[in-house]
């Protein structure tokens, strides 16, 4: 793994030991900030089920002023890596459930304005992810929700956010969201939907 591009461009990343974590690959990485950036004039990112870090180490090395990174079980490999690469001052790393994360980001009024969402796959089976973000009143208006899962899910809808895109990468597929707020609804037909395989 490597980051594709900004300050840190081109460094190497550490993956995790075992097979419970699943790298975004490179080519879905690209993808994914070109659609979203590709590159920020500072604000605060979430990396939720971070694993490496990759994706918000990416952010950071395009310009977001700071990530706060949260996996259950890769907190060391994830400050590593933030070591590695002279960016933990931008950072911080909690290791707990994503849930408990939740609540404490609620806690200490912290606001988001780009959140990575790349679960488990069978998360999403299970949870209600995009809710249970908005229910932590942590999101800004108009922030960026970037959802990471297998391509046989169904697309996630939710209260207050509006689906910009889907694409599909192989087994992997992307969903990109602009939250507005509680009192507004799932858009549907302003989707710009890019099934690649």
């Amino acid at each position: 793994m490597r980051v594709i591009a900004g300050t840190k461009r081109g460094r190497t990343l550490i993956a995790p030991k075992g097979d419970e974590t699943r790298p975004t690959l490179d080519r879905v990485k690209e993808a994914l900030f070109s659609r979203i950036g590709p590159y920020f004039d500072g604000g605060m990112g979430l990396d939720l089920f971070a694993g490496s870090g990759a994706l918000g180490i990416e952010g950071i090395s395009r310009g977001l002023e700071k990530v706060i990174f949260v996996d259950a079980r890769t907190g060391s490999v994830i400050r590593d890596n933030l070591a590695r690469l002279d960016c933990d001052s931008q950072a911080d790393v909690w290791t707990m459930d994503y849930l408990r994360a939740l609540h404490r980001l609620t806690r200490e009024c912290v606001k988001i304005d780009v959140a990575f969402l790349d679960p488990p796959y069978a998360l999403w089976h299970r949870a209600p992810l995009l809710d249970q973000l908005s229910d932590a009143s942590i999101l800004r208006e108009e922030a960026t929700v970037v959802a990471e899962m297998g391509r046989d899910k169904d697309t996630p809808m939710a209260h207050g956010y509006e689906l910009l895109r889907e694409s599909l990468y192989g087994e992997t597929k992307l969903c990109v969201y602009r939250y507005c707020g509680t009192d507004d609804f799932f858009v549907e037909d302003t989707i710009d939907s890019q099934l690649e395989r």
